[in-house]
């Protein structure tokens, strides 16, 4: 089964061999009796003023329909649970794009996790949520033209939104990093985990093209040697996935490499949210960064 496959990587078993093998693919004081029982539910959550915040701003959101805006006035996707609302802050890419993003946890112990095209920041939610509170300090950003991040017309430079994400981790105090992405949020993730200077402790590759539009991943995960996870499905895109996946495993620069068949047929987190194995696929993803991280 997927989950003992996972476990037996956790044990140090030796890793899959690679096998031999494109399509390029988001003020006044007042009393408790004083306040109603509406003015109780709507009052802002205290902040944590360990965490320094960014400032809201003012920007046309790509998906505007589905887009609310937080306590403190940042842009967030309404597919968000409103408890965790709090949690979203603004980000701006070098290029001046502004990123909806969700910071959560807090430590020293930093996770990048980097959603596919066309999904949104939702998609690594739930991981997200179980890593912070775990102890890890974890920043999901959604991609330009996705959700609540700005509407540019211009999908193209998303690997300045992972830069963007990975500068917020270090930001936030973060000492080493994690990377996890799916489809072209990997690709990206491995492109701007290299050229920031916080030490990678690890990479979880979903799905994730090579060659993504004009990124180009390959150089990028030749320089990665912390322990890395590479998960297809057979099929997905008629079958290109697997083929950029595995040039991604075989140019890696890991000792510590593993491949992983999902015989789910779906591409990216879809792997683990809607494939008959999904919670033991999830389970073993967290359990890989937890082991990278400690």
């Amino acid at each position: 089964m997927l989950f003992l496959l996972l476990a037996a990587v956790l044990a140090g078993c030796a890793a899959a061999p690679g096998i031999p093998n494109d399509q390029p693919i988001l003020s006044d004081q007042t009393t408790n009796s004083d306040i109603t029982a509406e003015e109780e539910i709507m009052e802002p959550p205290a902040e944590d003023t360990s965490i320094p915040s960014n400032p809201p701003i003012d920007y046309e959101p790509a998906w505007p329909d589905n887009t609310v805006t937080s306590f403190s006035g940042h842009l967030v996707n309404s597919c968000v649970p409103e408890s965790l609302r709090d949690k979203a802050t603004t980000l701006t890419a070098s290029d001046g794009v502004h990123l909806s993003a969700l910071v959560m946890g807090s430590g020293t112990k930093g996770v990048l996790l980097a959603h596919e095209q066309g999904y949104n920041i939702c998609s690594f939610l739930d991981m997200g949520v179980e890593l912070a509170d775990h102890g890890y300090l974890v920043v999901i950003p959604e991609y330009r033209d996705h959700g609540a991040s700005q509407s540019t017309g211009d999908t193209q430079p998303i690997d300045l939104d992972a830069d963007a994400a990975l500068g917020e981790l270090a930001r936030l105090g973060a000492e080493r990093v994690f990377l996890a992405g799916a489809s072209c949020g990997g690709s990206t993730a491995i492109i701007a985990g290299v050229r920031q200077e916080l030490p990678i402790e690890g990479l979880i590759i979903l799905s994730s093209p090579a060659q993504c539009g004009p990124h180009d991943a390959l150089p990028g995960v030749k320089e990665i040697t912390a322990p890395s996870l590479f998960v297809f499905s057979p099929g997905d895109y008629g079958g290109s996935i697997e083929k950029e996946v595995r040039q991604l495993y075989q140019a890696s620069g890991a000792a510590d490499k593993t491949l992983i068949v999902d015989k789910s047929g779906y591409h990216g987190t879809d792997m683990y949210h809607r494939g008959e194995e999904g919670e033991e696929l999830r389970t073993g993803l967290i359990s890989f960064i937890k082991a990278a991280l400690d």
